[in-house]
Protein backbone atom coordinates (compact mmCIF):
# COMPACT_ATOMS: atom_id res chain seq x y z
CA UNK A 1 0.00 0.00 0.00
CA UNK A 2 1.40 3.43 -0.93
CA UNK A 3 2.18 6.06 1.68
CA UNK A 4 -0.20 9.01 1.45
CA UNK A 5 1.80 12.23 1.85
CA UNK A 6 0.57 15.82 1.62
CA UNK A 7 2.85 18.13 -0.38
CA UNK A 8 2.08 21.65 0.79
CA UNK A 9 3.22 24.87 -0.87
CA UNK A 10 3.59 27.87 1.43
CA UNK A 11 3.26 31.65 0.95
CA UNK A 12 0.59 31.96 -1.75
CA UNK A 13 -0.37 35.63 -1.95
CA UNK A 14 3.11 36.98 -1.22
CA UNK A 15 3.76 37.82 -4.88
CA UNK A 16 2.68 36.86 -8.39
CA UNK A 17 5.70 34.61 -9.01
CA UNK A 18 4.91 32.48 -5.97
CA UNK A 19 1.22 32.36 -6.88
CA UNK A 20 2.00 31.32 -10.44
CA UNK A 21 4.35 28.58 -9.31
CA UNK A 22 1.81 27.15 -6.89
CA UNK A 23 -0.98 27.23 -9.46
CA UNK A 24 1.20 25.50 -12.05
CA UNK A 25 2.30 22.75 -9.65
CA UNK A 26 -1.25 22.25 -8.38
CA UNK A 27 -2.41 21.80 -11.95
CA UNK A 28 0.28 19.16 -12.44
CA UNK A 29 -0.71 17.30 -9.26
CA UNK A 30 2.67 18.02 -7.69
CA UNK A 31 1.26 19.84 -4.65
CA UNK A 32 -1.92 18.79 -2.87
CA UNK A 33 -2.26 21.73 -0.45
CA UNK A 34 -1.53 25.45 -0.72
CA UNK A 35 -1.12 27.78 2.28
CA UNK A 36 -2.30 31.35 1.75
CA UNK A 37 -1.16 34.65 3.24
CA UNK A 38 -4.62 36.19 3.22
CA UNK A 39 -3.32 39.74 3.51
CA UNK A 40 -0.60 39.29 0.94
CA UNK A 41 -0.56 41.80 -1.93
CA UNK A 42 -1.55 39.30 -4.65
CA UNK A 43 -3.82 37.00 -2.64
CA UNK A 44 -7.21 38.50 -3.47
CA UNK A 45 -6.43 38.80 -7.19
CA UNK A 46 -5.28 35.19 -7.59
CA UNK A 47 -7.42 33.26 -5.10
CA UNK A 48 -10.05 32.40 -7.71
CA UNK A 49 -7.41 30.68 -9.85
CA UNK A 50 -6.43 28.50 -6.93
CA UNK A 51 -10.01 27.73 -5.97
CA UNK A 52 -10.62 26.01 -9.30
CA UNK A 53 -7.88 23.41 -8.72
CA UNK A 54 -7.86 19.99 -7.03
CA UNK A 55 -6.00 21.05 -3.88
CA UNK A 56 -6.74 21.81 -0.26
CA UNK A 57 -6.43 25.52 0.53
CA UNK A 58 -5.26 26.70 3.93
CA UNK A 59 -4.71 29.89 5.88
CA UNK A 60 -1.03 30.63 6.58
CA UNK A 61 -1.44 32.81 9.66
CA UNK A 62 1.14 35.59 9.83
CA UNK A 63 2.48 37.44 12.85
CA UNK A 64 5.99 38.35 11.66
CA UNK A 65 5.81 40.13 8.33
CA UNK A 66 4.13 43.33 7.10
CA UNK A 67 3.13 42.21 3.63
CA UNK A 68 1.69 45.31 2.00
CA UNK A 69 2.37 49.07 2.11
CA UNK A 70 0.52 50.62 5.01
CA UNK A 71 0.44 47.44 7.10
CA UNK A 72 1.34 47.91 10.75
CA UNK A 73 4.84 46.67 11.63
CA UNK A 74 5.11 43.08 12.83
CA UNK A 75 7.69 41.78 15.31
CA UNK A 76 10.66 39.84 13.98
CA UNK A 77 10.41 36.08 14.50
CA UNK A 78 13.00 35.97 17.26
CA UNK A 79 11.27 38.71 19.23
CA UNK A 80 7.87 37.07 18.74
CA UNK A 81 9.22 33.76 20.08
CA UNK A 82 10.74 35.43 23.12
CA UNK A 83 7.54 37.31 23.92
CA UNK A 84 5.47 34.17 23.39
CA UNK A 85 7.51 32.12 25.84
CA UNK A 86 7.60 35.01 28.32
CA UNK A 87 3.77 35.10 28.08
CA UNK A 88 3.95 38.75 27.02
CA UNK A 89 1.88 38.59 23.83
CA UNK A 90 -1.32 40.62 23.92
CA UNK A 91 -4.30 38.29 23.44
CA UNK A 92 -6.42 41.11 22.00
CA UNK A 93 -3.74 41.84 19.38
CA UNK A 94 -3.51 38.17 18.47
CA UNK A 95 -7.29 37.86 18.15
CA UNK A 96 -7.53 40.99 16.01
CA UNK A 97 -4.83 39.73 13.63
CA UNK A 98 -6.47 36.32 13.36
CA UNK A 99 -9.94 37.73 12.68
CA UNK A 100 -8.60 40.02 9.94
CA UNK A 101 -6.84 37.12 8.25
CA UNK A 102 -9.73 34.65 8.55
CA UNK A 103 -12.14 37.33 7.29
CA UNK A 104 -9.90 38.02 4.27
CA UNK A 105 -9.64 34.30 3.47
CA UNK A 106 -13.39 33.78 3.68
CA UNK A 107 -14.06 36.89 1.58
CA UNK A 108 -11.91 35.43 -1.20
CA UNK A 109 -13.10 31.81 -1.08
CA UNK A 110 -16.55 32.09 0.44
CA UNK A 111 -15.80 29.32 2.92
CA UNK A 112 -13.57 28.24 5.77
CA UNK A 113 -9.98 27.20 5.10
CA UNK A 114 -9.37 23.48 4.79
CA UNK A 115 -6.53 23.80 7.29
CA UNK A 116 -4.51 26.33 9.26
CA UNK A 117 -0.77 26.63 9.65
CA UNK A 118 1.66 29.45 10.34
CA UNK A 119 4.11 31.58 8.41
CA UNK A 120 7.42 30.61 10.07
CA UNK A 121 5.37 28.11 12.12
CA UNK A 122 4.01 30.80 14.46
CA UNK A 123 0.69 28.98 14.91
CA UNK A 124 2.34 26.62 17.41
CA UNK A 125 3.72 29.30 19.76
CA UNK A 126 2.30 29.78 23.29
CA UNK A 127 -0.33 32.49 23.34
CA UNK A 128 -0.99 32.15 19.61
CA UNK A 129 -1.68 28.42 19.64
CA UNK A 130 -4.51 28.60 22.16
CA UNK A 131 -6.08 31.63 20.43
CA UNK A 132 -6.06 29.78 17.08
CA UNK A 133 -7.73 26.75 18.64
CA UNK A 134 -10.32 28.93 20.40
CA UNK A 135 -11.14 30.75 17.16
CA UNK A 136 -11.55 27.49 15.24
CA UNK A 137 -13.93 26.12 17.87
CA UNK A 138 -16.00 29.30 18.06
CA UNK A 139 -16.05 30.12 14.36
CA UNK A 140 -16.52 26.69 12.81
CA UNK A 141 -18.09 24.45 15.46
CA UNK A 142 -17.76 20.74 14.71
CA UNK A 143 -16.53 21.29 11.11
CA UNK A 144 -13.15 22.67 12.09
CA UNK A 145 -10.17 23.01 9.76
CA UNK A 146 -7.21 20.80 10.56
CA UNK A 147 -3.92 22.09 11.99
CA UNK A 148 -0.46 21.54 10.56
CA UNK A 149 1.71 19.51 12.90
CA UNK A 150 5.37 20.58 13.10
CA UNK A 151 6.96 17.57 14.81
CA UNK A 152 9.89 16.45 12.62
CA UNK A 153 9.60 13.37 10.47
CA UNK A 154 12.37 10.81 10.22
CA UNK A 155 15.76 12.38 9.47
CA UNK A 156 17.65 9.45 7.91
CA UNK A 157 20.22 10.84 5.46
CA UNK A 158 19.33 14.46 6.23
CA UNK A 159 22.39 16.69 6.84
CA UNK A 160 23.00 17.67 10.46
CA UNK A 161 22.20 21.37 9.94
CA UNK A 162 18.81 20.60 8.42
CA UNK A 163 18.06 17.92 11.00
CA UNK A 164 18.82 20.32 13.85
CA UNK A 165 16.61 23.00 12.30
CA UNK A 166 13.72 20.54 11.91
CA UNK A 167 14.02 19.49 15.55
CA UNK A 168 14.27 23.11 16.70
CA UNK A 169 11.05 24.00 14.88
CA UNK A 170 9.31 21.03 16.43
CA UNK A 171 10.70 21.91 19.85
CA UNK A 172 9.02 25.32 19.76
CA UNK A 173 5.55 23.90 20.25
CA UNK A 174 4.82 20.69 18.33
CA UNK A 175 4.02 18.57 21.39
CA UNK A 176 1.71 21.18 22.87
CA UNK A 177 0.03 21.73 19.50
CA UNK A 178 -0.58 17.99 19.12
CA UNK A 179 -2.04 17.80 22.62
CA UNK A 180 -4.39 20.75 22.08
CA UNK A 181 -5.46 19.40 18.70
CA UNK A 182 -6.23 16.01 20.20
CA UNK A 183 -8.13 17.49 23.15
CA UNK A 184 -10.23 19.69 20.85
CA UNK A 185 -10.97 17.18 18.11
CA UNK A 186 -8.74 18.82 15.51
CA UNK A 187 -7.08 16.67 12.88
CA UNK A 188 -3.42 17.02 11.95
CA UNK A 189 -0.83 15.57 9.63
CA UNK A 190 1.45 12.97 11.21
CA UNK A 191 4.87 14.65 10.95
CA UNK A 192 6.55 17.52 9.04
CA UNK A 193 9.24 17.15 6.38
CA UNK A 194 10.78 19.74 4.06
CA UNK A 195 12.81 21.80 6.54
CA UNK A 196 16.13 23.12 5.23
CA UNK A 197 18.11 26.35 4.92
CA UNK A 198 16.60 27.49 1.57
CA UNK A 199 19.91 27.27 -0.26
CA UNK A 200 21.91 25.02 -2.54
CA UNK A 201 20.05 25.24 -5.83
CA UNK A 202 18.38 22.42 -7.73
CA UNK A 203 20.99 19.74 -7.10
CA UNK A 204 20.87 20.08 -3.33
CA UNK A 205 17.09 20.37 -3.21
CA UNK A 206 16.76 17.25 -5.37
CA UNK A 207 18.87 15.28 -2.92
CA UNK A 208 16.94 16.54 0.08
CA UNK A 209 13.57 15.84 -1.53
CA UNK A 210 14.57 12.27 -2.31
CA UNK A 211 15.58 11.79 1.32
CA UNK A 212 12.31 13.30 2.56
CA UNK A 213 10.35 10.94 0.34
CA UNK A 214 12.41 8.00 1.62
CA UNK A 215 11.74 9.08 5.22
CA UNK A 216 8.05 9.83 4.71
CA UNK A 217 5.43 7.77 6.48
CA UNK A 218 1.72 7.58 5.81
CA UNK A 219 0.12 10.88 6.82
CA UNK A 220 3.28 12.99 6.79
CA UNK A 221 3.44 16.42 5.15
CA UNK A 222 6.27 17.80 3.01
CA UNK A 223 6.27 21.59 2.92
CA UNK A 224 7.80 23.51 0.02
CA UNK A 225 8.21 27.12 -1.15
CA UNK A 226 8.27 27.12 -4.98
CA UNK A 227 7.91 30.05 -7.36
CA UNK A 228 8.35 31.01 -11.00
CA UNK A 229 10.99 33.45 -12.19
CA UNK A 230 10.20 37.13 -11.88
CA UNK A 231 11.66 40.51 -11.05
CA UNK A 232 12.97 39.36 -7.68
CA UNK A 233 16.60 38.23 -8.11
CA UNK A 234 17.34 37.57 -4.44
CA UNK A 235 18.93 34.32 -3.28
CA UNK A 236 15.62 33.25 -1.76
CA UNK A 237 13.79 33.88 -5.04
CA UNK A 238 16.38 31.81 -6.92
CA UNK A 239 15.95 28.96 -4.46
CA UNK A 240 12.17 29.14 -4.81
CA UNK A 241 12.65 28.72 -8.58
CA UNK A 242 14.97 25.78 -7.94
CA UNK A 243 12.25 24.15 -5.84
CA UNK A 244 9.72 24.72 -8.62
CA UNK A 245 12.00 23.13 -11.23
CA UNK A 246 12.60 20.05 -9.09
CA UNK A 247 8.95 19.60 -8.19
CA UNK A 248 7.91 20.06 -11.83
CA UNK A 249 10.52 17.60 -13.11
CA UNK A 250 9.41 14.24 -14.58
CA UNK A 251 11.95 12.66 -12.20
CA UNK A 252 9.62 13.35 -9.28
CA UNK A 253 7.29 10.64 -10.54
CA UNK A 254 10.16 8.14 -10.43
CA UNK A 255 11.13 9.21 -6.90
CA UNK A 256 7.56 8.86 -5.70
CA UNK A 257 7.26 5.38 -7.17
CA UNK A 258 10.64 4.28 -5.82
CA UNK A 259 9.64 5.31 -2.30
CA UNK A 260 6.05 4.06 -2.43
CA UNK A 261 4.65 7.57 -1.97
CA UNK A 262 1.39 8.99 -3.31
CA UNK A 263 0.72 12.75 -3.13
CA UNK A 264 -2.58 12.96 -1.30
CA UNK A 265 -5.27 15.40 -0.25
CA UNK A 266 -5.84 15.98 3.45
CA UNK A 267 -8.91 13.79 3.71
CA UNK A 268 -6.75 10.79 2.83
CA UNK A 269 -3.75 11.65 4.96
CA UNK A 270 -4.86 13.40 8.15
CA UNK A 271 -4.60 11.75 11.56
Amino acid sequence: MSKRVVVCGDDFGMNADIDGGMIALAGMGRVSAVSCLAQGPTFAANAHRLDALDVDVGLHVNFTEALSPGDAPMPALGRLILKAYARLLDAAWIDAQLVRQFDAFEAAFGRAPDYVDGHQHVHQLPGIRDRVVALLKHRYGPRRPWLRQTAPGMQCGIPLKESIKARLIGGLGAAALAREARENGLRTNRRLLGVYGFDGGKRRYSGLLQNWLFNARDGDLVMCHPALDGKDVSAMARQRRAEFDVLASPKLGDWLSANGVRIARLRAATH
